[in-house]
Parts: C-alpha cells; structure tokens; sequence
C-alpha cells in the first residue's frame, strides 16, 4: 500500500468483516430506533472518520431523523492522539429541545467526543449521548456519556470503514490492525 508523508502502514489482522460491521450496525440501529421512539432525534456524525458508519447507521434507523456532520480531529497524520481537539466545520441544524446523538466510529481516549458534546450541549439539546462502533477502554483517558457501543478493540492502531492513517484506508469496507513505521 502507498506512502503518505514519509510514513507506512501495513494491514496486520482484519479484526470485523463486513458481515460482522453489518450485523452489530443494525443491533445498534435497532436500540436507537427503541430509544428514540416519538422523540426528534439529529444524528452527528463527526467527520471524516465517522462518515461510513454514520451513513450506515442512519439508513438502518427506522426512524424519521435530521443528519449533520461536525468536523474534529486529534491525530493528524500520526497514531497517537495529540488530546488537542480542532473543531474545523461547524453544525447549522439547530439542535435546542431536541435529542443529539453524536457519532463517531472510534473512542479511543475520550478528548474528541468529551470536547464536542461539550460544545454542542450549549445549544439546548434535550440531550445528548454519543454512539461508536468501537471503543478501545485501554487508551481512555476522559470518561464521556457513550450509550450505544459495538465492539471493543484492542490497543493497536485501526484503520478501515472511514478511519484512517495519514489520510489513507478509509475506504476499506473492514477494521484491521496496521503495522506502521514513522
């Protein structure tokens, strides 16, 4: 696979396949769907490594719902989290009395989700909770109100279905584990 910035990656394990990612996006829709029944509902997706997941969890929601997209990031190009969160695009949806649910695909530490339902709460949600794919306890380091997790994943980088490393691998349809060099 390609170079990008003078770093290289090599997929290591697919961890979830298709099938796998497909099976616990529909368990997670249908809690959602449960939950929310007769409340307005926006969905969040936090760009880029969301947007996958996000379009996949929206279509299995069986609920009327709106759908924004924010864009945060705290890795850049490397594999460690910086904890230092830059909002780079902003919601229009005004979110006041209404149900937020923020989507990411990863939590790792916490910093991007924790700083974004921060943010988004001084606009009057009702409420807000976050939803990720995955959650990788071990890596930590702020707690943030997540109530609908899919799978745990190990401490070791991921890349694939939206998430990246320096800018490439988001476009596998799995979640696997890469070997870098930097």
């Amino acid at each position: 696979m390609g170079a990008s910035k003078g770093c290289m990656a090599e997929i290591q394990e697919i961890l979830f396949d298709e099938q796998a990612i497909a099976g616990k996006v529909r368990e997670l829709a249908a809690r959602i769907s449960h939950d929310y029944a007769g409340k307005e509902l926006v969905l969040i997706g936090i760009l880029k490594g969301a947007v996958m997941f996000a379009a996949d969890l929206m279509r299995c929601i069986s609920l009327p719902v709106t759908v924004e997209f924010i864009q945060a990031a705290s890795y850049g190009n490397g594999t460690i989290s910086s904890r230092d969160v830059a909002v780079n695009k902003e919601i229009h949806t005004d979110i006041k009395g209404k149900h937020v649910l923020l989507i990411d695909t990863i939590i790792d530490t916490g910093e991007t989700m924790n700083c974004l339902m921060k943010k988004l709460s001084g606009k009057g949600p009702v409420s807000i909770k976050g939803v990720a794919l995955l959650d990788k306890k071990c890596r930590r380091t702020v707690e943030v109100p997540v109530a609908y997790w899919g799978f745990e994943v190990p401490d070791q980088f991921v890349v694939g279905y939206g998430m990246d490393h320096a800018e490439q691998y988001r476009n596998l349809p799995y979640i696997a584990t890469v070997k870098t060099t930097e």
